[in-house]
């Protein structure tokens, strides 16, 4: 009775080869087995088209049942903080996206505090990542920063209003902003060229940080360099959203049919939607990594400096600050004064003590 051979491995690389050129294919297959996880924060003031726009960017529909209040419900209302999660799949790729909507951003008359809601929303997430960061259970850590901010400009005004610079100004250290030009069918090309520049100029004079598109590498093909230079070209993006289907030259677009024509929602000349879309996906892990290592890090070094003290108030904090250091003086200085009296008094104490022991002698 013959014995059974056993199995012979096989090498399955070309013989002088290790084989650690396949790494990038352990973390591709990895990475698409586990899914992404993103979060897209939208913020503009009531009407310019956040939530259509988003809708057309994932060919979804995250608002099924969304009520507009009144322009009298609009008078006292607060900003709220809505996050609506849907897992897409596209091609095997799982990705859970997160879009935090923020309705009642610029309705109400006094709109000085509107924004205050928003940024203790990204702090709680900031929050939130790093308790589950430093707990026992570290393998299941769900990621919902917010990874990136559209901000809506409105195409109607000559540029930032003193509100739109306020806001990115109290979160361009917190979060990635991009900023968005809304409804850009309302503008002629001039317009939007001549708004786009007055946009960018008061950026920079405000020293507002916006997210910066990295540049290509070297070694990358001259499509992706091109398309990353239109791109750059292309901030802030002035774009249309709609999710009807119109007939137009004999075929099917997403676009808004007007009198005069039909403007198609995925045409580069019509606008940028194109082009924010894929600066989105193309440079998802950016924003991502940014995120982690930029904004992330700021806020847990600033937690640690402050001995892991929650602060619900950035200038609340601040005068708090300055009171705790202004009492821990006077009480330094009060203890001083103690000391040199008790001082003084062992002095005085010590020299009737000598006067009386010379007089016994």
């Amino acid at each position: 009775m013959s014995k059974q051979q056993p199995a012979q491995f096989i090498n399955p690389e070309t013989p002088g080869y290790v084989g650690f050129a396949n790494l990038p294919n352990q973390v591709h297959r990895k990475s698409v087995k586990k899914g992404f996880e993103f979060t897209l924060m939208v913020v503009g003031e009531s009407g310019l088209g956040k939530s259509t726009l988003i809708n057309s960017l994932f060919l979804t529909d995250l608002y099924p049942e969304r009520i507009i209040p009144g322009a009298a419900e609009k008078i006292e209302r607060t900003v709220q903080i809505e996050a609506s999660t849907v897992e897409i799949e596209e091609r095997g790729v799982k990705l859970r996206l997160t879009v935090v909507d923020t309705p009642g951003y610029g309705d109400a008359i006094n709109c000085r505090d509107c924004f205050k809601t928003i940024i203790s929303y990204i702090d709680e997430q900031f929050e939130r990542y790093l308790h589950d960061e430093s707990g026992l259970n570290r393998r299941h850590i769900i990621d919902n920063r917010v990874h990136c901010c559209f901000y809506f400009i409105s195409p109607f005004g000559h540029g930032l209003k003193p509100l739109d610079v306020a806001f990115m100004k109290a979160i361009h250290n917190k979060v990635n902003i991009v900023p968005v030009i809304a409804k850009a069918d309302t503008l002629t090309l001039k317009e939007r060229e001549r708004l786009k520049k007055r946009i960018l100029d008061e950026i920079e004079e405000h020293n507002i940080k916006i997210y910066h598109l990295p540049d290509a590498e070297s070694d990358e093909d001259e499509d992706f360099k091109e398309q990353t230079r239109l791109l750059k070209a292309s901030i802030p993006f002035s774009v249309v959203g709609s999710n009807q289907l119109i007939e137009a030259k004999g075929k099917k677009v997403r676009g808004r049919l007007y009198p005069w024509g039909v403007v198609e929602v995925e045409n580069p000349e019509h606008n940028d939607f194109l082009k924010l879309r894929t600066m989105l996906i193309t440079h998802m892990q950016d924003l991502q990594e940014v995120t982690q290592d930029l904004h992330y890090e700021n806020f847990r070094s600033e937690r640690l400096k402050r001995g892991g003290r929650k602060v619900e108030n950035e200038d609340m904090n601040k005068d708090q600050i300055l009171l705790e250091k202004e009492a821990e003086l006077r009480r330094m200085q009060e203890m001083i004064a103690r000391m040199q009296a008790q001082m003084q008094m062992q002095m005085q104490g010590g020299d009737s003590d000598s006067g009386t022991l010379g007089h016994h002698v």
